[in-house]
């Protein structure tokens, strides 16, 4: 039996929102704006608030990337794994969302024939609703929301989406400009390595730990040390010690999501935010998987150079809320994980 698609063509009934759901839109619009022009964060809050605004079991904000494709910059529920995930526009019923500029919503992944099956199927969803993400009527992206059973969703439910969509747009599109223009980036980044600084670390850091307080969600606050810079800049020179530096920052930002931040906080010491997390255990393979690309060989001009770097850790709530006390924390647990291994102090 086949099923009908349903194609979002109408106007939107305001009389299908009850008081509290208008109200719990304006508080996710007040979060919003109160993160700021972090695009990244922007990005985090709505994807959670909005799977518990229509009870998905996740959802996903996809942005248009080149002429033909859109990435997964973030997702949660079901979906959080798929962070980077692309799909090709005009094979996604999201492609078809941001092509008509309309609403679209699948009530059964395994009958419409709008969709990419094989992308459902990766992750575990039967139904969602997608709504278009705009600025003055250019789709930038879609904010969606899914389900793992059939015909989850109905009007109400994208009427309640669409209120949020609106403004949330306006905010990715100033959030993306200001992170792009070069006084701001220049007030954030630091100029060496381009990623955050320490400023941009402490904004993101009191914000997140906001948000995970409100929701009851894990954040790991990471300190990260290079082992033997001192050996490097002895060895090859100072130059060589500062390619090191980026180098390590690179790899730092490859293998954290877009979600997440990467920051230097002064010389060969780095801060890493990564939110939500699912538990320490899954912390603790993260942190592993940094260590293992870390430790692959770093070749400048011609020559092999070993990196290496100790890594500690705290992870909110289980550790408390206090951001003082969290980064002591994981201060300490970097340096004990420095004295316990054989490289050569540096400090």
């Amino acid at each position: 039996m086949s099923q009908t698609p349903v194609l979002s063509t109408s106007p939107f009934d305001p009389s299908l929102i009850t008081r509290e759901q208008l109200l719990a839109i304006i508080a996710i619009q007040t979060e919003i704006a109160k993160v700021g022009l972090d695009l990244g964060g922007v990005m985090a809050l709505v994807v959670e608030r909005a799977q518990q605004l229509v009870g998905g079991d996740g959802a996903v904000i996809e942005l248009v990337e080149g002429e033909n494709e859109l990435v997964y910059c973030a997702a949660s529920g079901i979906a959080a794994q798929q962070i980077g995930l692309r799909l090709q526009v005009t094979q996604s019923l999201s492609g078809l969302c941001i092509q008509t500029g309309m609403p679209q919503r699948c009530d059964d992944s395994d009958l419409d024939p709008r969709v990419n099956r094989a992308a459902c199927r990766s992750v575990n969803l039967r139904s969602m609703v997608v709504i278009p993400l705009k600025y003055r009527n250019n789709c930038i992206g879609v904010l969606k929301v899914v389900s793992a059973k059939p015909a989850a969703f109905g009007s109400a439910d994208q009427t309640l989406l669409n209120m949020l969509s609106e403004v949330l747009g306006a905010e990715m599109f100033f959030a993306a400009k200001y992170a792009q223009d070069e006084l701001f980036y220049r007030a954030t980044h630091d100029e060496m390595t381009g990623v955050a600084n320490r400023a941009l670390f402490f904004d993101r850091l009191r914000n997140l730990l906001g948000q995970s307080r409100r929701d009851d969600c894990y954040l790991a606050v990471l300190i990260a040390d290079m082992d033997n810079l001192k050996k490097i800049n002895d060895t090859h020179g100072h130059t060589a010690g500062d390619a090191a530096i980026c180098e390590l920052a690179q790899r730092l930002k490859n293998m954290v999501r877009v979600t997440d931040t990467v920051a230097r906080l002064g010389g060969d010491e780095f801060g890493l935010l990564l939110h939500p997390i699912e538990s320490r255990t899954a912390l603790e393979r993260s942190v592993q998987r940094l260590l293992d690309e870390i430790a692959q060989p770093f070749l400048y001009k011609g020559i092999s150079i070993s990196l290496s770097t100790s890594i500690g850790y705290a992870l909110a709530p289980d550790d408390g809320f206090d951001q003082d006390l969290l980064l002591e924390q994981a201060d300490k647990a970097m340096y004990a994980v420095k004295r316990s291994i054989s490289a050569p102090a540096d400090k």
